[in-house]
């Protein structure tokens, strides 16, 4: 199983040629692109639910999928479609509030991520919480994968120390997080050979006591 050159190509495309008159002339190839897609996630979504118990093989691959139309009304980027595929893969497809699996496959720009993007007051208070009184936790989470705590995303950070933390706590810098994630880049060489989806898997895997350690923090 693997992400198709021609799914690729036609990504390639629709950069180039962003507007609604070129997408209904290659709809054909849109078509076959997003097949390839869902069928590569329900492959993903197959092999992770041996991996972690969160993940049931009932989930629709289709609920996972972002839709590749854009919401332009409050963007300056009027392009009408999204270059890229992506997919959020958790319990009730993309809209769990919990951590969740991710992929964004891109021709140039193809990532893999685990984790919580900007979770909902009372989770992010649960997570700080839980890094306070179980750092050790976190860190032995991080090093069964093979990760460091400085792995993390911190491109959403708050600048100041959350309320209810000093300045000088010995984690402050992982309690500045307002999102928990880790990510990995795939090239597209590896997306389209025939090991493409042991790749991403033995990628996902790497980040699953990490996950586990976020839903331990939301009780889930």
């Amino acid at each position: 199983m693997k992400i198709e050159k021609a799914s690729f190509e036609f990504l390639v495309s629709l950069k180039e040629n962003n507007n609604r008159e070129w997408f209904q002339e290659h709809k054909a190839a849109y078509d076959a692109a997003h097949n390839n897609v869902i069928e590569f996630i329900e492959a993903i979504i197959q092999r992770l639910a041996d991996l972690d118990p969160h993940i049931h093989t009932d989930i629709s691959a289709k609920k996972c999928l972002f839709r590749i139309y854009r919401d332009v009304r409050f963007s300056k980027n009027k392009d009408p479609y999204k270059s890229w595929f992506a997919a959020g893969i958790s319990v009730d497809g993309r809209k769990l509030a919990g951590p969740e699996y991710y992929i964004h496959i891109a021709p140039e720009d193809t990532f893999l991520a685990v984790g919580y993007w900007r979770p909902e007051k009372q989770h992010l208070e649960a997570i700080r919480q839980e890094i306070d009184y179980n750092a050790k936790d976190l860190f032995e989470s991080l090093e069964k994968g093979g990760w460091k705590p400085e792995n993390m995303s911190s491109e959403d950070k708050l600048s100041r120390p959350p309320a209810g933390y000093a300045a000088d706590h010995e984690h402050i810098d992982i309690l500045k997080h307002r999102s928990f994630i880790l990510s990995k880049n795939i090239s597209r060489k590896d997306m389209e050979s025939n090991k493409a989806l042991d790749i991403v898997i033995k990628s996902y895997e790497s980040m699953i006591p990490f996950k586990q350690f976020i839903h331990t923090a939301l009780d889930q």
